[in-house]
């Protein structure tokens, strides 16, 4: 009897033996998929970051060198006159590229919102600047800017043959069109994102407000945009590491001429490591980069996780 019980047990031991087996497997499964991005990620991410900034306080030229001078390389990135001007221009860019771009990709939200007709088409129409790498988008906004097949030549065929429109090579204009071409470029992007925070408003808060006598506007105003603040952040945000980071769009476009008017820090980095042999300087300038980018995500990783918790503890 004692027996025959015993082996009763044997298959449900054994049942529960390969449950284990499958749910361990079912839990390791994720993370060795993930295991080898993960690492090549922290290898990529962290791993050169400290070498950049080891060879930032080297005295590194042509060949990296490890032998550390300090804070050398960065006295000597800030007293130099070319990355002041790229500084500047990155500062000068930003503002102008994320307000404007947020703004006419607000507009473009709103005026799709109305349920226009063709609205699918209007979607296409504005998000197709998205699709197209900022290579070809400077190649062919250069190509219009330029005197021989672009703006000027059309409107000289036309009759007009005193008119002069070579944007591109003036210092005073140049910088102008290289923040009109990556306002184009974005706007669709801002646009899609507000379209969709504009569809995601709860429809009983515009009811409320239509039913106390408030107009479009004022329903916009107070109601609607309130709504999607958080939307407006993000795309800042997101448009903010854009404009850190330009560098194939001033290339295609201006070559970062003329002489060094529109010369961005990722054009100065590459300079510096990849043509002038400046290793130690180049990094030092990359650093510099980093740290604008930190400035920009820190406070908004910050402020996510404060706003998570917080809407966290209101629902606890």
């Amino acid at each position: 009897m004692r027996a025959a019980a015993t082996n009763a047990l044997v298959p449900g031991d054994a049942v529960r033996k390969r449950s284990r087996g499958r749910d361990l497997i079912a839990s390791w499964t994720p993370r060795l998929v993930i295991a080898p991005s993960a690492i090549a990620s922290f290898i990529y991410v962290f791993a050169f970051t400290l070498w950049t900034l080891y060879l930032s306080l080297s005295n590194s030229t042509l060949l990296p060198t490890y032998q550390l001078v300090g804070l050398k390389p960065y006295f000597e990135l800030w007293s130099n006159r070319r990355w002041e001007i790229a500084y500047g221009n990155l500062f000068f860019f930003s503002a102008f590229y994320v307000v404007l771009t947020l703004a006419i990709g607000l507009g473009l939200a709103i005026a799709i919102d109305q349920r226009v007709k063709g609205e699918a088409l209007w979607r296409t129409i504005f998000l197709y600047p998205l699709a197209v790498s900022f290579v070809v988008t400077g190649s062919v906004w250069n190509w219009l800017y330029g005197p021989d097949a672009g703006i000027e030549f059309f409107v000289r065929s036309l009759g007009w043959e005193n008119f002069t429109f070579r944007p591109t090579t003036n210092k005073d204009l140049a910088i102008y069109t290289i923040v009109a071409t990556g306002i184009w470029q974005a706007s669709g992007f801002a646009m899609a994102l507000f379209l969709a925070g504009l569809r995601s408003v709860d429809p009983d808060l515009i009811k409320a407000a239509q039913i106390d006598g408030a107009g479009p506007a004022r329903i916009y105003r107070k109601v609607i945009l309130p709504s999607i603040a958080p939307i407006f952040l993000a795309v800042a945000v997101v448009l903010l590491q854009f404009a850190i980071k330009t560098f194939d769009l001033v290339v295609a476009l201006t070559h970062g001429g003329p002489g060094i008017a529109t010369t961005f820090p990722a054009n100065y980095v590459y300079d510096l490591m990849f043509q002038r042999g400046q290793i130690a300087i180049g990094a030092a300038a990359a650093i510099m980069m980093l740290l604008a980018l930190a400035v920009v995500l820190l406070p908004y990783a910050l402020w996510t996780v404060w706003r998570s918790r917080r809407t966290a503890g209101a629902h606890g």
